[in-house]
């Protein structure tokens, strides 16, 4: 009996194990870095987002935008791990307050919490602070949307501190139903934050700089479209 119990509890877990990596969708472009400096090559790769611990109903694709409706709370990773890289991703909330984010450099593997981790470049919708309010105060929008923080233990030296996080310098945030663009450049250790063109923050010597990419699901709806990946050599 003792047996039977061992050999369920694995091939449980075996099971588990492989649905936590099938293939969510098909979405966005690995571009090379050789077509960014002028430099002729056609070749375009799409991007596989993987399951690590949300749901096949979590995520869709309409047209050209990836749905994700937010529950259960959990991550999607990139098919491989990237280094040196720099990411264009559009994004918009479509509920006031709405949180979400996206993972670099991550073992994409979920915690206490359900998330990675990696380092978070934050995306939080205006109403964010008007929900969040703490003793009466609210906090400053550009001190949370766009944050830059370590996770899971991973440990980082923010440019623009608010205590260990890096906080934007403006807020560049458009609301609820708006598109809003993070180029995000992550070269050895450093991670640079553009929103909306123009650069506003950034950390440096993370101690963990080469991992997937995880789009995460924290409650909210939330689209990205325009998802594109240049892996520098």
């Amino acid at each position: 009996m003792k047996q039977f119990v061992i050999i369920f509890s694995v091939l449980v877990l075996f099971s588990f194990k492989l649905s936590a990596q099938d293939l969510v969708a098909t979405f966005g472009k690995e571009i090379q870095w050789q077509s960014v400096v002028g430099v002729e090559n056609e070749e375009v790769n799409s991007i596989k987002w993987f399951q690590v611990n949300t749901e096949p109903e979590t995520w869709r694709v309409e047209d050209d935008i990836l749905v994700c409706s937010g529950l259960p709370i959990g991550v999607i990773r990139s098919e491989k791990e990237y280094e040196n890289f720099m990411m264009h991703i559009e994004w918009r909330h479509m509920e006031a307050g709405g949180n979400s984010g996206t993972f670099v450099w991550s073992k994409a593997e979920p915690g206490e919490n359900r998330l990675p981790d990696g380092v978070e470049v934050q995306m939080l919708e205006l109403d964010w602070v008007n929900q969040n309010a703490r003793n009466g105060e609210k906090p400053p929008i550009a001190y949370v949307h766009g944050e830059l923080f370590g996770v899971g233990g991973v440990e980082i030296v923010p440019d623009n501190p608010r205590g260990v996080r890096s906080k934007s310098i403006e807020n560049r945030c458009k609301g609820k139903g708006e598109w809003n663009t993070y180029d995000v450049v992550c070269v050895d250790g450093t991670v640079k934050l553009s929103v909306n063109g123009k650069f506003v923050n950034g950390i440096s010597k993370a101690s963990q700089k080469k991992g997937y990419i995880c789009l995460e699901a924290e409650g909210a709806e939330i689209h990205f479209r325009n998802i594109k990946i240049v892996e520098l050599p």
